[in-house]
């Protein structure tokens, strides 16, 4: 039987300008696929990340964030934006990629209680 684990990404950058998020989204999706381990992938979404959740993004050339995020939740990975920081930036009523919602610290905090690892970018 292949070991579990519960990883958790807590992403801080803009889907553009930094390759942090998209990083972290190349690294999450890899572990994800991997087949020596069965992992349950969750990504909390902070600061100017929030906005990687956004539809109808159109990147010009390079990584595709949006794509990469309906790749993680296609696979069943659990996404969730910061409310404070999505309140902070003007985007809490605006729509999200599907089987992604907005969360609370209260989601962050126990995901992180419930992680055998936290990776942040």
């Amino acid at each position: 039987m292949k070991p579990k684990q519960t990883l958790l990404f807590i992403l801080n950058d803009a889907p553009y300008g930094s390759e942090r998020s998209f990083n972290g989204l190349r690294l999450a999706i890899n572990l994800g696929e991997q087949s020596e381990a069965e992992t349950e992938i969750k990504i909390f979404l902070m600061s100017d990340a929030v906005s990687c959740a956004l539809p109808a993004q159109a990147p010009g050339e390079g990584y595709h964030v949006q794509q990469m995020l309906e790749i993680l939740i296609a696979q069943g990975a659990e996404v969730k934006l910061c409310k404070t920081c999505c309140n902070a930036r003007g985007l809490s009523s605006l729509p999200l990629i599907e089987g992604a919602e907005i969360g609370t610290l209260d989601d962050l905090s126990l995901w992180t209680l419930q992680a055998d690892k936290v990776v942040t970018f």
